[in-house]
């Protein structure tokens, strides 16, 4: 009997050593399959953003270089025309609740399945595929002196109008541009989110006589709640860090600095004035600056939850 006990005392430890060895195996698989986009980010990444790092202790145009220390930080923070062009960066943030109520609006109506609604679904996400250059150049043309907006001005009567020149019309016209390109990817977010909801709590609230209003600001809008906060965060992100193809295509950031902003700053700095010192601080700079909101966001976020 000690003997077939002591036999089964090792078949079970040696059972059980079996799901260590096999969790082992599977987390070593794991490891594996991430590591080749593991090594795209960090040479993507990464390795960029320690080169901007390091680039920014020096004032070199390209070819010569002096190491200033932490000049680049200083003079950048100092200069009024980076406080003038964050100010401007600012004005584009308008784009975000825009973006947040089309795309909650259009995510509605996909959930509850509109007429259309599997053409329109795959209409909306059209602009998410196209770059911001392509995307700059349709805003362009169409706002152009010549384009199809002033010829319906001119056909209702009026005189046409140059937005390009006005910094008020351009920040507007950007501003349109974004939320034209951003909110299908938003509907896609938030519609993924209604998916998560039950959809008995809406045929109750219907049985109860809630309206369509009553039932997207009493279930709609809570339930999804940290979606909405998502699709926020990653638009302040974009904000900050990806109008450049706008600016560039549409107004150079004109008239004078009205319509430049932080990324397309960092373009100009860094190539048209040959200072990639001052260039790469402004993007470590901008950089924490991002980092800093999306952990404010992810706080206000969290706090609302608990």
């Amino acid at each position: 009997m000690a003997a077939t006990a002591t036999g089964s005392e090792a078949a079970a430890a040696a059972g059980s050593s079996h799901p260590a060895t096999g969790q082992s195996g599977e987390r070593g698989f794991a490891l594996l399959a991430v590591a080749p986009a593991a090594l795209i980010v960090f040479l993507l990444l990464l390795v960029p953003i320690l080169g901007a790092l390091v680039i920014s202790f020096f004032k070199t145009d390209g070819v010569t270089a002096r190491f200033v220390g932490l000049d680049n930080y200083a003079s950048i923070l100092t200069d009024r025309l980076v406080h003038a062009v964050f100010l401007v960066n600012l004005q584009f943030l308008i784009a975000v609740p825009l973006v947040l109520a089309v795309a909650t609006l259009c995510g509605v109506l996909l959930y509850e399945k509109v007429l259309g609604w599997r053409f329109f679904r795959i209409v909306f996400f059209i602009p998410s595929v196209l770059s911001t250059a392509v995307i700059g150049l349709m805003f362009k043309s169409t706002f152009a002196y010549d384009g199809p907006v002033n010829s319906l001005i001119v056909a209702a009567g009026g005189a046409p109008v140059s937005f390009f020149s006005t910094a008020t019309l351009g920040v507007a016209v950007i501003i349109l541009a974004l939320v034209w390109s951003g909110f299908g990817y938003a509907t896609l977010i938030i519609l993924a989110g209604l998916s998560s909801i039950d959809r008995e709590v809406f045929e109750a609230a219907e049985l109860d006589g809630a309206s369509w209003w009553q039932r997207l600001w009493t279930i709609t809008l809570p339930q999804i709640r940290r979606v909405l906060m998502f699709v926020s965060v990653i638009n302040v992100i974009y904000t900050f860090t990806s109008l450049f193809g706008f600016v560039f295509v549409m107004t150079a950031g004109g008239p004078g600095y009205s319509t430049t902003t932080l990324d397309y700053l960092i373009y100009t700095k860094a190539f048209s004035s040959a200072d990639m010192g001052s260039g790469s601080a402004l993007a470590i700079l901008v950089f924490g600056l991002i980092g800093l909101l999306t952990l404010l966001q992810a706080r206000v976020a969290r706090s609302k939850a608990d």
